[in-house]
């Protein structure tokens, strides 16, 4: 039986409209949840991940089945990239029964497979480094993942646990989503030092990246966690990001001009959409924000608690 060679430009060319629509996906998701959430249709509060999208595709693409995602806050933007269900999600955020949780978790609390969220800044850490040293004790090749951003740097739980995960040499990949701005206060005048000597004041090696180029993330990722199921130790990846929206809801002291500016250089969707036909461009676009409407409407004509 004969193989038919591998076309790399056409493996090439899926590739890249994968990540264009994954990272769509979620800006068209976060853009509509920002749109309504005025309307009283969600409950709770909200923090959306526009901006930051080449974040949870570029690394969560080269996960494994058993790998574990522990998120934060802001988690929309990684709920999806990992594979969860839209309309489900909408449905969470609006307290339905046909949510993620059932309605109970709302935005910053969910769990799907080996998906967890909770919204305690650095409340994470132990939770996600525990997590990973129960699998180390089963023996597993499982690697955690954790995000955080910057924000949560000033925790000392946040440290305590990197002290753990150094100690009892735990496979947890810590992921720092630096958007240079912790709610509403610049990272200028909150964080000292440097990000990278934190972990490694710990005996942690960390890799720092300054992009929104998700395939540059991806390619960093996939080298990481390669070495990570070799020598099963802890290890740290900084990326440098953008936030295009506010802390929550409404709460930016940004000025218009800078916005403005960080999108125009700075967006991930306008930066892998450089590599797309046009046509095939359009046509992923109608099909995502299709995708969205639809899935909306389904959260919303769900039946109520």
């Amino acid at each position: 039986m004969s193989i038919k060679p591998l076309d790399h430009n056409q493996d090439s060319r899926s590739r890249d409209e994968h990540f264009y629509r994954e990272m769509l996906r979620i800006r068209l998701f976060e853009e509509k949840v920002l749109a309504e959430f005025s309307s009283g249709l969600f409950l709770g509060t909200t923090h959306t991940y526009l901006g930051q999208e080449a974040n949870a595709v570029g690394v969560l693409d080269n996960l494994d089945t058993d790998d574990i995602v522990v998120s934060n806050h802001r988690s929309h933007g990684h709920f999806l990239a990992y594979g969860g269900d839209m309309q489900s999600l909408f449905a969470e955020l609006m307290g339905k029964p046909t949510g993620v949780c059932a309605g109970r978790g709302g935005s910053q609390h969910l769990h799907w497979k080996n998906f967890y969220s909770n919204g305690v800044l650095g409340g994470t850490a132990p939770i996600a480094t525990g997590i990973a040293l129960a699998e180390k004790i089963r023996n597993t090749t499982t690697i955690t993942v954790l995000f955080l951003g910057d924000g949560a740097l000033g925790e000392g739980v946040v440290y305590e646990s990197l002290n753990m995960a150094s100690l009892w040499s735990i496979p947890i990949l810590f992921i720092v989503e630096n958007n240079k701005i912790a709610q509403t206060t610049p990272i200028d005048v909150n964080l000292a030092g440097e990000i990278g000597k934190r972990f490694g004041s710990f005996g942690i090696a960390a890799e720092e990246i300054e992009t929104s180029d998700v395939v540059e993330i991806n390619s960093l990722t996939r080298n990481i966690l390669s070495r990570m199921r070799e020598s099963h130790h802890p290890f740290a990846m900084i990326i440098d990001t953008h936030r295009f929206g506010p802390h929550s809801k409404g709460d930016d002291t940004r000025s218009g001009e800078y916005l403005l500016d960080m999108k125009k250089h700075h967006d991930p969707i306008s930066i892998q959409g450089k590599r797309i036909m046009q046509d095939k461009k359009i046509a992923i676009g109608q099909e995502v924000a299709g995708e969205v409407a639809e899935a909306f409407h389904q959260a919303l004509s769900s039946p109520d608690l």
